[in-house]
Order: C-alpha cells, then sequence, then structure tokens
C-alpha cells in the first residue's frame, strides 16, 4: 500500500468514494441527516489554505483517502469552532478494501504528519452511528471531547469529537 498526497485532477474521484463509502450508513439515517452528510462530504471544504489531502493506493488504484485540516481551520463550516490543533477529516475506504489496513494507515499518516509539524495533539469528529471508525480511533488512541461535539441537522444524531494527544 502506498499513502501519497492526492493531485487536483483525482478530486472528483475521491469526492465520489466518499460518498460511496459513506453511503453504507445511507438507510440507518433519516434522510435530511444522510443529505447534509452527504453535501458536507463532497462539499470544497477540503480546499482550504493548508488542507492536506492524502489518498491510499493498492495495486495502482485509490482504495481510500482522508483530509488533514490545519489548526484553527473552519473544517467543518461554521458547526464547531476552531481548535488549536490539526483534524483529521472525512476518512473513507472504499468497501472493497475494507480490513486491509487502509484507515489505519490513514490515520497513521495524519498523526505522524501532525507531530512533524510540532503539534501536540490532533482531533477528528465522526457520526456516533459510525462504530467501525469510532474502534479505529480509540484503538489510535484517540480521547472523547463532547464539549466539542454537535448535531449537524437538528435531528439528534450527534457528530463526536475526539482528541489524541501527541
Amino acid at each position: 500500500m502506498q499513502i501519497r498526497e492526492a493531485t487536483q485532477e483525482e478530486l472528483p474521484f475521491i469526492r465520489k468514494q466518499r460518498v460511496e463509502a459513506y453511503s453504507d450508513h445511507a438507510a440507518s439515517l433519516p434522510d435530511e441527516h444522510w443529505q447534509a452528510l452527504k453535501k458536507a462530504i463532497s462539499s470544497e471544504a477540503d480546499q482550504q489554505p493548508g488542507v492536506e489531502l492524502y489518498v491510499a493506493e493498492l495495486d495502482g488504484n485509490i482504495v481510500g483517502s482522508v483530509a488533514l485540516f490545519p489548526a484553527k481551520t473552519d473544517a467543518y463550516e461554521g458547526y464547531v469552532d476552531a481548535v488549536a490543533y490539526p483534524e483529521l477529516r472525512v476518512l473513507a475506504v472504499s468497501s472493497e478494501a475494507r480490513g486491509k489496513g487502509v484507515g489505519q494507515a490513514l490515520v497513521q499518516t495524519c498523526i505522524d504528519r501532525a507531530k512533524a509539524q510540532g503539534y501536540d495533539a490532533i482531533g477528528l469528529h465522526t457520526g456516533e452511528f459510525m462504530e467501525q471508525a469510532m474502534a479505529l480511533y480509540e484503538k489510535h488512541g484517540f480521547k472523547r471531547q463532547p464539549e466539542h461535539d454537535f448535531e449537524p441537522a437538528n435531528d439528534g444524531i450527534i457528530v463526536k469529537a475526539f482528541k489524541k494527544e501527541l
């Protein structure tokens, strides 16, 4: 597996792959929430200055991606206050590549980049319905930060905040 920075030309594919990866949750969510999530993960928020976008390749195919937002960036388009550490966002792994360590490698890349940039922490947010993602983040040492949780669709579904000290 190779982890590398994404190119501009790959953005449409990456955004499409994100929606496909997250669509596993569509049936268990109210339609309004799914529409809000789909809009958020396919938005151009990942094109803000300083955002690093990484892809994972297996056998020459992109099988996953993640964005690392710099500290003090509006990573969540107004839903939460900017924090003093980078935030990992929109981690997505294609269904055919799950269980192969792709998500772990992408998370570790973000942790390593945050350390290399001199930060003492890294954060992220994930929907409370994303149990496998939360297990992955907790395995990497992320701890809950409920004071940074938010409710994007006013439907009772919480987007949970996590932080890892580096």
